[in-house]
């Protein structure tokens, strides 16, 4: 049988029918659907065809053990901010609301104490970052696992900077204590851009659209019988809290980053003072939920 443009969705059906996996079948049916319809609306000539997929192929090759520019590209095109909100549409109400990963979660935190510093540079504004993590009836979660990273005060992580800061700086995995509590110090981030130097980018300014992010703090939190939450904590004042690149922000996760004039509280802290000081407090949704 010729394939058709009238026929095409159909055939390509038929490759699939025997596929054995329910949910792959679903999703490849699916996938064919869109696509082709995508396509007879678009009408790609060959040659913007061709350019989609050498599109698609720098986006592979600009990713290394550093740098994910897929999740890049799903980040621009708010696709990974609508997985996360169809998968928090199937969590507690009352639980930490969730959003996206991003492209830096790639290299491990290192493990430290609370109370530790994740900034080894000293070369931003201090801040205390404190609170708890519970189940929604308010139970503590001692022992669950706060796993954070962030950039520096000009906007840079660890893994992008050159060299200039060490690898690790920023990040710190941390224990919540017997009470679910949990305390560290580092500096408070900048707004940044997302990086530009890839084909992400160069369609960002194809379609004169911005690549700043709000100020913001990465957060996974874990514990055994709970659902992780991959979160954000965002500065309250930052620039582009509104027209984040990501799509990432919401109200519920903006955090007063208020100034401490405290030199005992300071000093318990190892910070100077005064300090910035924010509260977050996490609550987990249970497994069974």
């Amino acid at each position: 049988m010729d394939f058709s443009e009238k026929d095409s969705v159909d055939a390509v059906l038929a490759s699939f029918a025997d596929t054995p996996d329910p949910r792959l079948h679903e999703v490849m049916e699916s996938l064919v659907r869109h696509l082709h319809g995508f396509l007879r609306d678009v009408r790609p000539s060959i040659a913007e065809w061709e350019q989609g997929i050498e599109f698609l192929t720098a986006i592979g090759q600009k990713c290394d053990e550093h740098r994910q520019e897929y999740i890049l590209f799903s980040d621009v095109l708010g696709a990974s901010m609508l997985v996360e909100t169809m998968e928090a549409e199937r969590q507690a109400q009352d639980a930490t609301a969730s959003t996206v990963l991003g492209p830096f979660h790639v290299v491990a935190s290192p493990e430290r104490a609370l109370g530790d510093s994740v900034d080894s540079l000293g070369t931003g504004e201090a801040c205390l970052i404190e609170g708890s993590v519970a189940a929604p009836d308010g139970t503590p979660v001692p022992g669950a696992r706060i796993d954070v990273w962030q950039a520096d005060e000009q906007g840079s992580y660890d893994v992008e900077s050159g060299g200039r800061q060490p690898l690790g700086n920023g990040r710190g995995l941390f224990t919540a204590d017997d009470e679910g509590r949990f305390w560290f110090s580092s500096i408070v981030p900048s707004h940044y851009p997302i990086p530009t130097d890839g084909p992400v980018g160069a369609l960002l300014r194809a379609t004169k659209r911005h690549p700043y992010r709000p100020a913001h703090v990465h957060f996974i939190v874990e514990a055994p019988g709970y659902v992780p939450v991959t979160t954000h904590v965002f500065v309250e004042g930052s620039e582009y809290l509104d027209s984040d690149a990501v799509f990432a922000v919401k109200q519920s996760l903006v955090r007063d980053f208020a100034t401490v004039d405290d030199a005992g509280a300071a000093a318990r802290h190892d910070l100077p003072n005064p300090f910035r000081r924010a509260r977050f407090d996490v609550v987990l949704q249970p497994a069974s939920s």
